[in-house]
């Protein structure tokens, strides 16, 4: 409403401004067509003709959308407009001067030309003096008079486009006053009154050169390997780099400065994201019951928002922390995506509770993501590990066969593979019984498994951590030298799960091909140089040795799992011979019996009794 109060409070100002550009105009054409003759000009010239071109210009403006520009803005597309509302205009004032010569009133064509060239001028120049009245003013307001000086790396049409928002803006604080590129074509040429230079220069001369403050890449397509080389070569000189973030709308030009933003650890990881399938997803989720567990996590909330933008019929979340659901039901209540949500309390490791919500919901489709996930902490507590892990995925799991479910998706974790700690076991053991259900004649539920690295920006993962850390001026904490990690994005890893949940036909455990794992010392040194920081001067770097249960490196399968190609070719299923589902309910019941019964080292024990590839540690 106020927005409309807005544009209808300027029409009137917009309406007086273009009557008077537009009688000048005519007058103007008048005054040249007939060499400033009075008595030539009060021939043809009367009040009727004005109002009916004033009447005729101000109808073809609105028409075209100039009551709904903003003065202080003029760029090509408003040149485009301005040209073909007057180029309209002029047409229709001839054709209706041809018809009203049998009634003795006629506009000269000679004046009809110019006042069209005379117009398109006048309001061109109009519109260009009330942009440099708003650039003027805020130049003077900018930053308190300080600006940023920025090198832009691509001179094509992004780069460009980059730059010609930056002059515009001057109340940014950022002025560009080179750009670097690769082209031989482009270098030693100008765009924007800016040089091109080369990109292979010394970036120490030509900051000194330009007095560089800032480096910003604009380059259509670029890879990981390249950008990090360019971002490290700037970061060793103290110059912060930032990339445009959405190649393929710049490369359209429509480049803002408010997008620009610092490079993201994930663009230097040296792996591309895996593709999803899109369409079969959709396919999967669209107009079915879906129950996410866990949704108030990492995971469970990517899941979340990610099932919600494929229009389930119902979206039922649940999680034992009110305060987690509470914050991904309004973050999915505000994207306004148009299907029920249903925000359920509940533990997975109370197994009256989840049948009760798997009997009200009725989901077709279970994504389990409740878990314990942290290592050190579960290595002191095997008992809460057992019950959230083991059990809760064993009561959910036989919650969602019970009530005719068409598929159930578990989130597992690569720790689960020859386990050195307490929380892998458990989903090494969870895993064995969500197997096992396939199993059970009784079921008609499709039961897997999904596998992945450390998500990068989960909770508790090493990225917020080394933030933190670089925040406070260090130092960073790291537990080894050698210590390795696969990673993923959030996003990836949900993509994963629902393509996954999509293509299962039962008792897989799906893996996606990560690549090479990352060693966390470089990752530490490449965040810090990303910071504009020096590592081990500006930033120290400190091992502090191996946490409970942690292992140097980890796996993605054991040696007795089958592997076998899916339709994704970076995506690959294990497959090895479950177990009864009699002995899975045989093992549940022991494992519910030991909780209570034995000791935190005695569990540890306990553990091996099912998976005898567990290595546990003593501490």
């Amino acid at each position: 409403m106020e927005l409309k109060k807005t544009f209808s409070a300027k029409i009137p100002m917009l309406a007086g401004l273009y009557a008077i550009l537009a009688a000048a105009s005519l007058l103007g054409a008048f005054l040249l067509r007939f060499d400033f003759g009075y008595e030539l000009i009060c021939k043809f010239f009367s009040a009727k003709t004005l109002l009916f071109v004033l009447a005729a210009k101000l109808f073809f403006l609105a028409l075209f959308g100039q009551f709904k520009i903003l003065l202080k803005f003029f760029h090509n597309a408003d040149v485009a407009s301005l040209f073909w509302a007057f180029t309209s205009c002029a047409a229709f004032i001839f054709a209706f001067s041809q018809i009203s010569i049998k009634f003795g009133w006629v506009i000269p064509r000679g004046v009809i030309l110019i006042d069209y060239f005379l117009s398109i001028i006048s309001f061109s120049a109009a519109r260009m003096f009330f942009r440099s009245l708003n650039e003027r003013s805020q130049k003077y307001a900018a930053h308190g008079g300080i600006k940023k000086r920025v090198a832009i790396i691509g001179a094509g049409d992004v780069g460009s486009s980059v730059a010609e928002n930056l002059i515009a803006r001057k109340s940014m604080g950022v002025v560009p006053v080179v750009f670097l590129d690769e082209d031989p074509k482009k270098i030693g040429g100008t765009i924007s009154g800016l040089s091109v230079l080369p990109l292979n220069t010394d970036f120490k001369e030509l900051a000194r050169e330009f007095k560089i403050d800032r480096a910003i890449v604009a380059i259509s397509k670029i890879s990981r390997a390249r950008l990090n080389e360019i971002t490290s070569e700037f970061s060793k000189i103290g110059i912060e780099t930032s990339v445009v973030p959405s190649y393929h709308d710049l490369t359209m030009g429509y480049a803002k400065i408010s997008d620009i933003r610092k490079v993201s650890i994930e663009e230097v990881l040296g792996r591309k994201q895996i593709p999803m399938g899109s369409e079969e997803i959709d396919n999967f989720i669209k107009g079915k019951t879906v129950l996410v567990t866990g949704a108030g996590g990492s995971i469970g909330s990517e899941l979340c928002r990610q099932i919600a933008m494929r229009k389930p019929a119902c979206l039922a979340m649940l999680d034992q922390c009110e305060v987690q659901l509470f914050n991904v039901r309004e973050d999915l209540s505000r994207g306004n995506f148009g299907i029920s949500l249903k925000p359920v309390i509940g533990n997975v490791a109370d197994a009256a509770r989840i049948g009760e919500v798997m009997a009200e919901v009725k989901p077709q489709i279970i994504f389990h993501a409740a878990a314990h996930k942290h290592v050190p902490i579960m290595e002191y507590q095997a008992g809460e590990a057992l019950k959230n892990n083991v059990l809760g995925t064993w009561n959910t799991a036989l919650a969602a066969s019970a009530n005719g479910a068409e598929k159930f998706v578990l989130i597992s974790t690569d720790k689960a593979v020859n386990p050195s700690s307490v929380m892998g076991a458990s989903k090494r053991l969870a895993e064995i019984l969500v197997q096992a259900m396939q199993n059970n004649p009784a079921s008609k539920t499709k039961f897997a498994a999904v596998r992945f690295g450390n998500v990068l920006g989960s909770s508790g993962s090493v990225i917020p951590i080394f933030k933190r850390q670089i925040a406070e001026g260090g130092p960073l904490t790291i537990t080894h030298p050698d210590v390795m990690r696969y990673f993923m994005s959030i996003p990836e890893a949900a993509g994963l799960v629902l393509q996954c949940g999509a293509q299962s036909e039962g008792g897989e455990i799906f893996v996606l091909d990560m690549g090479e794992q990352i060693k966390i010392t470089d990752l530490a040194r490449q965040m810090i140089s990303l910071s504009g920081l020096n590592p081990d001067t500006d930033i120290k770097i400190e091992f502090v040795g191996l946490r409970p249960g942690e292992k140097i490196s980890e796996e993605l399968h054991n040696k007795n799992e089958k592997i076998e190609n899916t339709k994704n070719p970076k995506i690959f299923a294990f497959v090895s011979a479950p177990i009864s589902f009699e002995s899975a309910e045989a093992i549940a019941a022991e494992i519910r019996a030991a909780i209570g019964a034995k000791s935190p080292e005695e569990l540890k024990d306990f553990i091996r009794k099912f998976v005898p590839e567990y290595t546990p540690q003593r501490g």
